[in-house]
């Protein structure tokens, strides 16, 4: 493959002659490496593993890992790499193909770096299941994948990858779902993930948990009001990047480098139930009310006031008007319930007509 015929990072980072991108990419390892959940001890399954990217530091803490890759010449590199690590399996093999064997189960941790968009979409939905089975309950899933365009600069005669959208990753790992000899059914429930690095590339973390009914309301908000055609037509409504009225950020004087629970030229955190939602706001801020859903507002208000900085503030928006199937409250009460949290100078204001 022509990607491949070459052993360097230019080579994996599909050949990019831009130096600063590939100064910037070794600089994030760590940045990578600090997202992985937790593996000390543990078992670990690196595909794709190429000609060691992370396996070097993974094996210094891992139990056992298992280093697989499809190319011969880039596993041998590997290993000659990392070899004298003697917990690191190196593995030349297809993990496509059906010959591969890997016990159900086996593993704590799988691991994957620009994996995924080599393969087609029907091997992504195919690999999902089969990583979801391999990977013990209670394990994590970590990949991630360049979104939306070519990572490198250089033109191709042809190119193996498929740059997809987020949520086409999300799509197929949030409806994985398995039941084992034991009876007992399986499924990935997100973990986490963002963006990371000068190429869009986003990671994800799934954790291998037990098909409950506890997440019902999670299911009915990402198949019924968050499906994807449900956000785009909000978007239609409101504008893009809007599921409701905005234009109230501007209100709390942020400035570059503060941290919020939302979006502007800061650090983010963005927290929702909906993993549609969170897979939207990986391609477009989005900005929407989210209280409407909370019963116990009280007790959601004294967190805020427990994670917020002493002097620093809460903007909250939301509908006050009484409408069945939603927790929803008059602006005074709103006001006097942040007042009851600990909060300060609260200002309650009606912005309709805004």
């Amino acid at each position: 493959m022509e990607h491949s015929s070459d052993l360097t990072a230019e080579a994996m980072m599909l050949d990019s002659t831009e130096a600063s991108d590939l100064d910037e990419e070794e600089e994030r390892r760590p940045e990578v490496l600090s997202l992985i959940p937790p593996y000390e001890g543990k078992s670990v399954l690196e595909l794709g593993a190429g000609i060691d990217r992370f396996i070097g530091e993974v094996a210094q803490k891992a139990g056992e890992v298992i280093a697989l890759d499809f190319i011969e010449s880039a596993i041998q590199k590997n290993e000659s790499v990392n070899g004298h690590y003697k917990n690191v399996k190196f593995m030349c093999a297809d993990v496509t193909s059906p010959d591969l064997k890997i016990a159900d189960g086996s593993v704590e941790l799988i691991f994957s770096n620009w994996l995924l968009m080599y393969l087609s979409d029907k091997e992504v939905e195919l690999m999902a299941e089969r990583m979801l089975g391999w990977v013990k309950p209670g394990g994590y899933i970590f990949f991630r994948e360049s979104c939306f365009h070519q990572s490198g600069d250089s033109k191709r005669k042809s190119s193996p990858t498929h740059y997809r959208e987020p949520r086409f990753y999300t799509k197929f790992f949030k409806e994985c779902q398995t039941r084992e000899a034991s009876g007992k059914s399986f499924e990935l429930s997100m973990f986490g993930c963002k963006c990371i690095g000068a190429i869009f590339a986003v990671c994800w973390i799934w954790q291998k948990v037990s098909l409950e009914n506890d997440k019902d309301f999670q299911r009915f908000l990402d198949n019924a009001q968050y499906k994807s055609s449900g956000i785009l037509r909000y978007e239609r409504v409101f504008g893009e990047g809007y599921v409701s009225i905005g234009g109230f950020v501007a209100k709390m004087d942020l400035n570059p480098g503060q941290k919020v629970l939302d979006d502007f030229d800061v650090h983010v955190v963005g927290i929702d139930l909906s993993v549609n939602m969170i897979s939207f706001a990986l391609e477009r801020a989005t900005r929407r009310d989210t209280n409407l859903h909370i019963q116990d507002k009280p007790a959601l208000f004294r967190t805020f006031f427990k994670w917020l900085k002493p002097g620093y503030k809460v903007l909250i928006t939301d509908y006050c008007r009484k409408r069945k199937g939603f927790d929803l409250h008059d602006v005074q009460a709103y006001g006097k319930m942040l007042k009851d949290a600990g909060f300060k100078d609260v200002i309650a204001n009606d912005r309709t007509d805004q």
